[in-house]
C-alpha cells in the first residue's frame, strides 16, 4: 500500500514542483507583492497556498484549533520533522528560525528562503547573536517570526526543554508569544511516524511520508502570552513549553 501510494503522489508532486510552484514564485515577485488579498499581501498568500497545496499532497488533511495572532508576534511551535515548516505556514506568514543546512534542501531549501527564513549556524554563538538582531529588527518592523526553542527534532515521543535564550527578541520588542501544538495523527498519534527515525536523512523521511498514510495534522494556536506579564524570557519559555506540552495530552 505504501508503494501504492508513493505511485498515486508522485505525479502530483511533480506537478505541484513543475508548474503550480514556478507560478507560485512569479507571484511573489516585486510587482505582485503591493497588491493586497483578504487583508495580507499577494505574495504571502500564494505562498500559504502552496504549502498548503504540498501538506495534501503528502496526505494530510489540516485542521486548525484557535487563530493565529495578527500583526507582530512571535510563533513558538514543538519541532518533529521538516513538515513543520510547511504545516505553520500553510496557516500564517512567518519568517522562521531554521539550521543553515535547510537552505541546501531541494524545494525546501527554496521555499524557505523565499518565505523570509533567518538561518542559523548551529553551535556558533556569533550565529545566534545575528539571528537575535535580526529577530528584533522584523519584530519591531510589525513581522512575524516562528521558532522551535527546542532547537532540534526529536523522536516524536517527547517535548524538550525550551532554550530561553530565543525569547530574548520578544521580551525587548514588547510583543506577544503565541505557542502552538503540532499534533501528527487523531490526538497527536503519529509524532513518531511523522519525526525523523535514527540516522533518517532529509531525503529518507521525504520519501517515506510520500507513501505513508493519510491523516490529520492537527495545529492549535494556543493563548499567547504577555511578555510584560510572564516575567521574563526564562519563565515564558516555561509557561509556553507548559501549555504547548498540555495541549499535545489533550484528548
Amino acid at each position: 500500500m505504501n508503494a501504492l501510494r508513493f505511485a498515486l503522489r508522485t505525479p502530483l508532486l511533480l506537478w505541484h514542483v513543475l508548474v503550480d510552484l514556478p507560478l507560485t514564485m512569479l507571484l511573489t515577485t516585486a510587482p505582485f507583492r503591493s497588491i493586497r488579498v483578504g487583508g495580507e499581501s499577494l505574495d504571502h498568500r500564494v505562498i500559504r497556498l502552496w504549502q498548503g497545496g504540498l501538506m495534501r499532497v503528502f496526505g494530510f488533511r489540516v485542521e486548525r484549533r484557535g487563530v493565529p495572532l495578527p500583526g507582530a508576534t512571535l510563533f513558538v511551535a514543538n519541532h518533529v520533522s521538516w513538515i513543520d515548516i510547511t504545516a505553520l505556514h500553510s496557516q500564517r506568514m512567518m519568517g522562521f528560525v531554521a539550521k543553515r543546512e535547510i537552505s541546501r534542501w531541494p524545494v525546501v531549501g527554496f521555499l524557505a528562503t523565499r518565505g523570509e527564513t533567518i538561518y542559523h549556524e548551529r553551535g556558533s554563538s556569533e550565529s545566534m547573536g545575528g539571528v537575535l538582531h535580526e529577530m528584533l529588527a522584523r519584530l519591531r518592523a510589525g513581522r512575524s517570526v516562528g521558532v522551535f526553542p527546542e532547537g532540534r527534532t526529536r523522536d516524536g515521543h517527547a517535548i524538550g526543554p525550551f532554550h530561553a535564550r530565543i525569547f530574548l527578541a520578544a521580551v525587548e520588542s514588547g510583543v506577544r508569544v503565541q505557542p502552538v501544538a503540532l499534533r501528527y495523527g487523531r490526538g497527536a498519534s503519529a509524532q513518531s511516524v511523522v519525526a525523523f527515525g535514527p540516522n533518517e536523512s532529509f531525503a529518507a523521511n521525504f520519501l517515506r511520508l510520500l507513501g505513508e498514510p493519510a491523516r490529520v495534522a492537527e495545529i492549535w494556536f494556543l493563548d499567547p502570552i504577555e511578555p510584560s506579564d510572564a516575567g521574563g524570557r526564562r519563565r515564558i519559555a516555561e509557561v509556553a513549553r507548559d501549555r504547548i506540552v498540555a495541549a499535545m495530552q489533550a484528548p
